[in-house]
């Protein structure tokens, strides 16, 4: 009789409600700690929305106040919609989870043919077709979704297929690239019309260009080297949308969170399957432990695992289902402990800052009237490690770096294009008595480092080396740059 009366008291604490007061306090506190300008957060319980609201200002420099309907970029938490997408047309026998992905996209392509002939809808959405990231290949590049997806199928795998999860937009870009196709829309219509607009997200949107003109939308900061934080600017993320381009607001986002823990109905209106919306939520990939995992480690779990578009691993005895976001400026947190029917939103507009992922198990604690740990002081600590690594590598590199060498060649002999099947072409060229690198949106100068390794100087290329490599006539043949070897094709 003991063991039910115990359950029977753990369900009336969680039933308590939750006190503001503390909410408020341990959102107040979570943005001091980092630095935060603005957050919106919203907590639901039993398909009610407890609390929905804003704190700080949208801009640091005009100082209106974030609202719980205040637009921000959630970045990768994107990812799950591209599921859900994926899932209403399993549900109308136009897509299978283990369909191959060229019965799609007839044009997709991996470099390795064994993956290339296995490769599935059901991998690209759990990290696991053994590519490796490349995200230069869409951030800030000139090049469209089609043309990114080409380019993928000439990057070598790092792993075989199925073996290692290893995080990818690219691929997810393909996923949403398939459901437009099979559904003979795009990606971008078919969520709109099929998820945003029955959920009733009036204002979530798919660009920044659209979110930038909304009358109520944060703006993105990122903190400088000196550690104060200013305005950036919004990043496009047109030719990736499907891996993180969409925009909302913690309002909006309860509703896509009540779909999920009402086992894909909302108000009656059933959108995804039960059957599809368990299999989102079922581990398909076990996830590496650690903060390598980044977002989405929490310190002390027991088991880490990539579902279809959503994480799932231990909280306090809890299985939690959840995903973050990030892009400049931007951080997002969804959290959802499905037997509880309790739901966490956190976005903020601050970029490369844990605070969202720290507030979220703030806010789940307070939720399961569990004391809640100092979570910011976790992560801080945990960044803080994590810089120091940086730092102490970066000192290593130095300590080893052949000191006093020169260039084999004259500057102007290292001039051309060198071309990379995936990459396109970087040009090389001598400015201002420096080399200098132009590759997709990007053209920074290079500082030489040690014989005929230079690296970059600024902007997101920055520290990266770019090492020529001679041919027998002693001339530039190619460079390696991004882990990538350029041939070069002319002479300048």
């Amino acid at each position: 009789m003991q063991l039910p009366f115990l359950f029977l008291l753990a369900a009336a604490a969680i039933a308590q409600s939750l006190d503001p007061g503390k909410v408020d306090a341990a959102v107040e506190q979570s943005m001091k700690s980092w630095g935060v300008p603005g957050a919106a957060i919203a907590i639901l319980r039993d398909d009610r929305v407890v609390i929905a609201k804003g704190y700080g200002v949208k801009d640091g420099k005009t100082k209106q106040p974030v609202t719980a309907n205040t637009l921000f970029a959630i970045g990768s938490t994107t990812k799950a919609f591209t599921t859900a997408a994926m899932a209403i047309l399993a549900d109308e026998g136009k897509m299978n989870w283990d369909d191959r992905v060229q019965q799609h996209i007839p044009f997709f392509r991996l470099s390795d043919p064994i993956a290339n002939q296995l490769v599935t809808m059901r991998d690209l959405v759990t990290h696991r077709t053994g590519l490796v990231r490349n995200d230069l290949l869409w951030y800030n590049s000139p090049w469209s979704s089609e043309e990114i997806l080409r380019k993928a199928g000439h990057l070598p795998l790092a792993f075989p297929i199925r073996q290692t999860w290893s995080y990818q937009n690219i691929m997810y870009l393909a996923a949403g690239y398939a459901v437009g196709l099979a559904s003979g829309s795009t990606w971008e219509d078919f969520t709109r019309k099929r998820i945003l607009d029955p959920l009733g997200m009036k204002t979530s949107n798919f660009s920044s260009i659209a979110a930038e003109k909304a009358a109520d939308h944060a703006t993105p900061h990122d903190r400088k080297e000196d550690g104060s934080v200013d305005v950036i600017p919004w990043r496009n993320l047109d030719n990736v949308g499907p891996a993180g381009s969409i925009n909302s607001s913690a309002s909006e986002l309860t509703r896509w969170v009540r779909l999920h823990l009402n086992h894909g109905v909302l108000e009656g209106k059933r959108l995804i399957s039960e059957k599809n919306m368990r299999e989102m939520h079922t581990p398909q990939m076990v996830m590496p432990q650690g903060p390598s995992s980044g977002r989405f480690y929490v310190p002390g779990m027991d088991q880490i695992t990539y579902g279809l578009g959503w994480a799932v691993h231990d909280y306090r005895g809890h299985l939690v289902v959840t995903h973050g976001g990030a892009i400049d400026g931007f951080r997002a947190q969804i959290a959802m402990i499905p037997a509880r029917r309790l739901g966490v939103v956190v976005l903020s507009n601050l970029g490369e800052r844990n605070m969202p992922e720290a507030l979220r198990l703030t806010l789940l604690d307070l939720a399961l009237n569990q004391q809640p740990k100092d979570w910011d002081a976790v992560y801080i600590g945990m960044e803080t490690e994590q810089r120091k690594a940086a730092d102490a590598a970066r000192a290593e590199r130095e300590r080893k770096r052949p000191k006093s060498t020169r260039p084999s060649l004259d500057l102007a002999s290292y001039e051309g294009d060198y071309v990379n099947p995936a990459y396109g072409t970087a040009k090389i060229a001598v400015k201002d008595g420096k080399l200098s690198v132009e590759w997709s949106r990007f053209s920074v100068p290079l500082q030489h480092d040690n014989f005929d390794t230079f690296r970059a100087q600024g902007g997101r290329l920055n520290d990266t080396a770019v090492s020529f490599r001679l041919n027998a006539s002693g001339d530039a043949a190619s460079l390696s740059m991004l882990d990538q070897e350029f041939r070069k094709v002319n002479q300048k």
